[in-house]
């Protein structure tokens, strides 16, 4: 028998005056409530409900909502309630069903006593409001989706709060002085960096258009940023997200579609902040580390549109040293990067060494935010070194302990193809992934297969755009094109013949033979720089690390090299 209850009242001043007389929890009491009209919705936390009801009765944004849920329950604490508002918030947002209001004020992901316990509870909670028609979808469905994963009220973790609080303290003293910056987010895979860039970028639209009426809980991590002074600060900004990758964008670009406060939001190419007609205010670049440098770009018609911004923005000296990074700090007064440099996976893109001059600089003018919690894979941080170590000359000796996190080996395609099926059916979005070691003959329309192993017939991804979700992907191979950003549930990784250990010396090497990715091995001509052997091993060893780390549940491998298989089965034999 459920403890809680939800109680119904119009958004009124009689209906709320007629609760605070009649339920003695609804004016001394913590409660979670929901505010809508069946097309917008607020959700809340508060310890007096008919005083907050009030206070929210005269918000001219508000003012068009009509019913009240409050969730009530004795076992209710403070800590509880922010962390069931976070919850429906989170899962509101994701399911798509109503639009969200509320401002990005700074909820945490927080432990607290009894935590489990509550947990439980806000499942029957979210049950019986889906019964409701608060939500179309189920929990694991809404968790699986995009929305959700990409979703700007996402609750932060304590370092990711810092780094975002931090930024947006800075950008107070620097928009009133002028001062021209650079700040530098770093991560390694999962640790939640495009989070805090979707998370900035709706903080700092709520900041120039909060209702200054409402007021902000005072407890919230970002609560003194909402003040009239920073609104006057913050309004007609120009900001906009740029991400490189194609696919990632288009699906940043529809959750952004979804969101009220971001529906305007800019997210963008490097090519178009600097082709923009104005410069910008703030800039926060996702996957800062897939910016490219001068060369071959990936359509022939960009290679010349580089070199013509190029000219345009600096002139025609050197212009071959200028990159996409100089090109967005020429535009932006402020530029927020996210980055991680061991995923860079091709020869043009920017260089490491430019990187580690970001880092030497953000630090020095103490602006360079480190991320460490791992928020992606289960298996912590202790898998994500597993994973670094395997594709490596000094493998690790035994298997981590992982806990719950599934790592497993496979002999036979097959079976791991099977797998895949197995835990997509019960979990969804468990994809097969792969390096570059086949050639994409599907595109051609000819018939032949592109991946052909152990009786096993398979292509690439037919989509290139949001692969992960689309009809035909759980019998299809993503590259790492169409994965790096995104999260899988359980990731099937096929190791391809372009990496191998080398029977005379025992290292890893990477084959350029069986390296089918053309732009992943090309030699730079314009800057006159050859990829070495050391260069494609970097990036192809980077690809598998990236591929590694996209299973939140657990990854399976499948090898084809069988001096490399043997290694890695040597060392599973040896865990205790």
């Amino acid at each position: 028998m459920t403890a809680f209850e939800i109680e119904q009242l119009n958004f009124t001043t009689d209906s709320i005056a007629e609760a605070g007389g009649r339920i003695p929890q609804f004016v001394n009491w913590p409660v979670v409530y929901l505010i809508e009209d069946g097309a917008d919705i607020y959700v809340g936390e508060t310890g007096n409900a008919e005083r907050r009801m009030r206070q929210h009765l005269k918000s001219e944004k508000k003012q068009h909502l009509r019913e009240v849920r409050v969730v009530l329950d004795d076992r209710f604490n403070a800590s509880a309630c922010l962390d069931l508002e976070s919850f429906l918030i989170r899962l509101l947002d994701g399911d798509g069903r109503y639009k969200l209001l509320n401002l990005n004020e700074g909820v945490t992901n927080q432990a607290y006593y009894q935590r489990s316990e509550y947990n439980e509870t806000f499942k029957e909670i979210f049950d019986e409001l889906r019964d409701l028609g608060y939500f179309q979808r189920t929990i694991p469905q809404i968790e699986n989706s995009d929305l959700f994963k990409l979703s700007p009220y996402k609750a932060l973790n304590t370092e990711q709060g810092i780094a975002v609080l931090d930024i947006v303290d800075g950008l107070v003293e620097d928009l009133q002085s002028g001062t021209r910056t650079l700040s530098a987010v770093q991560g390694d895979p999962g640790t939640g960096k495009t989070i805090v860039g979707i998370y900035l970028m709706k903080l700092l639209r709520d900041l120039a258009e909060f209702d200054p009426k409402d007021d902000v809980d005072g407890d919230s991590m970002f609560s003194d940023l909402f003040i009239e002074g920073n609104r006057e600060l913050f309004q007609g900004l120009r900001i906009g997200l740029v991400v490189p990758q194609k696919s990632l964008r288009k699906s940043i670009t529809k959750v952004f579609r979804k969101a009220p406060a971001l529906r305007g939001a800019q997210v963008l190419t490097p090519y178009e902040v600097a082709d923009a007609e104005e410069d910008f205010d703030v800039i926060v670049v996702d996957e800062a580390h897939r910016l490219t440098q001068r060369g071959a770009q990936s359509h022939g018609t960009l290679t010349g549109r580089y070199g013509e911004i190029t000219r345009r923005l600096f002139g025609e000296d050197d212009d071959y040293s200028i990159n996409q990074l100089d090109w967005i700090r020429k535009r932006a007064q402020h530029t927020i990067l996210l980055l991680d440099t061991a995923q860079s996976v091709r020869p043009i893109d920017i260089e490491p060494e430019v990187f580690e001059r970001v880092i030497t600089e953000t630090r020095d003018q103490k602006r360079l935010y480190p991320l460490d919690t791992q928020m992606r894979v289960k298996g912590g941080k202790e898998y994500l070194e597993f994973a670094r170590e395997v594709i490596s000359d000094n493998p690790p000796t035994q298997m981590p302990d992982l806990g719950d996190y599934e790592f497993e080996l496979f002999d036979d395609l097959g079976a791991m193809h099977y797998r895949i099926r197995e835990r997509d059916a019960k979990y969804g979005l468990a994809r097969l992934v792969a390096g570059y070691a086949w050639k994409w003959r599907s595109k051609n329309k000819s018939g032949e297969h592109d991946i052909e192993l152990d009786g096993v017939a398979l292509d690439w991804n037919v989509s290139d755009v949001d692969w992960i979700a689309s009809k035909t992907s759980l019998e299809e191979v993503g590259s790492i094109h169409t994965v790096q950003g995104y999260d899988l549930n359980y990731a099937g990784v096929i190791v391809g013949g372009d990496l191998r250990i080398d029977p005379n010396t025992g290292k890893l090497v990477a084959d350029r033979e069986n390296y089918f990715d053309t732009k992943g091995k090309s030699n730079n001509s314009m800057r006159g720089q050859a990829t070495s052997d050391e260069d494609l091993l970097r990036y192809i060893t980077n690809v598998y690390r990236v591929l590694l780390t996209r299973g939140m549940r657990g990854t399976y491998l499948y090898i084809t090299d069988t001096k490399l298989r043997a290694r890695l089965r040597a060392m599973l034999r040896n865990t205790p």
